[in-house]
């Protein structure tokens, strides 16, 4: 008997290590929340992945994230642990936050947990001094200047067990590179704020117009995008120009994932200005029969953002489903159980990875990454990972004439 217990967890370790989807640069990797249907053999978790990076790590782990939170228990404790480990060890770590997440999301006792971590430096950036309103939204991190990973994962015990997420581990060097280049550019805007300084654009931020031309994609096939566009260094483009070229290029299905969409921004004041730059691409997509398919989260189901996902369902070709997921058997848990990946897979050739939801504030004032991957395997493995939560009992098609109840996030009612 003992040797067959012992030949499983051997077998399990083994599965373990080698269930992986990767194409070449790039491995698909997918928090499937438990106690649901939705996990995947053939893709590796993030607790696995961030762990292997960071016990791999020789000299210098980067990391932005919005907000950091963990709980004892959690199997995130395993990623911080090992973090801590590479810390002991003398790899230089640093950590950039944003000022909105570590003051209003954060967890106080694991943020002064990180801060006590040996050779761990971390500093907290306003992003709205850039731009006016903005978040550092992206959820990345760099190892040795040779390894990224970038994803829908918030530092966030919750991200790695009970949100469908879905990132990329990357070793794609020039893309590794640009990442870093993102890293320095928002460590050392920091700095320069913190002394009073300001912080001008490094590129001229290229107008949004409903009937302009597409913009000529960057020939690569594979690249990375961001935002805020002014603030990218050289060579990154900007999401919010590439995603509607990509949505014009588009010939005969888009598919989307992402926790809400509304065309809607963040302005002074608690205003929420109209952003039409995704929505117009979507619409006129649909307009010349492209076929759209549209997932979002039941945290979509609030006004005003609701009225504008029917306005946008009641079109022909368009189609929206709504994913919410069960509570855990454990009791209701504030932010989360829910659909939290953002990924979007066009004419079956081609995948998209990224960080932010398809509103205004992501890709206007926010900084956040996404990569393009035009290669037909990765668009094929995701398009299977969109259909499973697609196809499965959490998701149902929005109902037009239907009154929603407004969703509940963050505290049991």
């Amino acid at each position: 008997m003992r040797r067959i217990i012992i030949a499983a967890v051997l077998a399990g370790c083994f599965a373990s290590a080698h269930a992986a989807f990767q194409i070449p640069g790039f491995e698909l990797v997918q928090t499937a929340p438990v106690e649901t249907t939705l996990k995947s053999d053939d893709l590796r978790g993030p607790v696995e992945v961030w762990s292997e990076l960071f016990d791999n790590a020789k000299s210098d782990i980067c990391i932005g994230q919005f907000y950091i939170a963990s709980v004892p228990g959690a199997p995130f404790e395993k990623v911080i642990e090992r973090l801590e480990a590479a810390g002991k060890r003398g790899v230089k770590i640093r950590f950039l936050v944003d000022k909105k997440g570590v003051t209003g999301l954060s967890d106080k006792a694991t943020v002064e947990r990180l801060r006590a971590i040996p050779n761990l430096e971390m500093r907290v950036l306003n992003v709205s001094e850039l731009t006016g309103n903005g978040i550092i939204h992206a959820k990345y991190l760099t190892v040795d200047h040779k390894v990224a990973f970038i994803g829908s994962q918030n530092f966030d015990w919750r991200s790695f067990t009970h949100i469908h997420e879905t990132g990329l581990r990357i070793t794609d060097a020039k893309i590794v590179g640009q990442v870093q280049a993102i890293f320095e550019q928002d460590w050392a805007a920091q700095a320069a704020l913190a002394a009073g300084k300001s912080v001008a654009p490094l590129q001229a931020k290229t107008a949004i117009l409903a009937n302009a031309a597409p913009v000529a994609l960057p020939a690569e096939p594979n690249f990375l995008v961001a935002s805020p566009g002014g603030f990218n260094p050289a060579g990154v483009s900007d999401s919010e120009v590439v995603l509607p070229a990509l949505l014009a290029d588009a010939k005969q299905e888009i598919r989307a994932s992402m926790l809400d969409y509304a065309p809607l921004s963040y302005g002074p004041n608690g205003t929420r200005p109209y952003y039409a730059v995704i929505d117009n691409a979507l619409r006129a997509a649909a307009t010349r029969g492209v076929k759209v398919k549209l997932m979002v989260s039941n945290w979509n189901l609030e006004q005003p953002a609701l009225q504008y996902l029917k306005s946008l369902a009641i079109l022909p070709n368009v189609e929206v489903r709504i994913v919410t997921l069960p509570k855990a058997s454990t009791g209701f848990i504030p932010f989360a159980r829910v659909l939290h990946s953002k990924t979007m897979v066009v004419d079956g050739k081609l995948a998209w990875v990224g960080t932010s939801n398809w509103a205004g504030g992501y890709f206007d004032l926010s900084r956040n990454m996404e990569v393009v991957m035009r290669n037909e395997a990765m668009a094929k493995r995701l398009y299977a990972l969109q259909e499973q939560a697609w196809s499965s009992p959490y998701a149902a098609p929005l109902d037009i004439n239907k009154d929603y109840p407004k969703p509940n996030k963050g505290k049991e009612e």
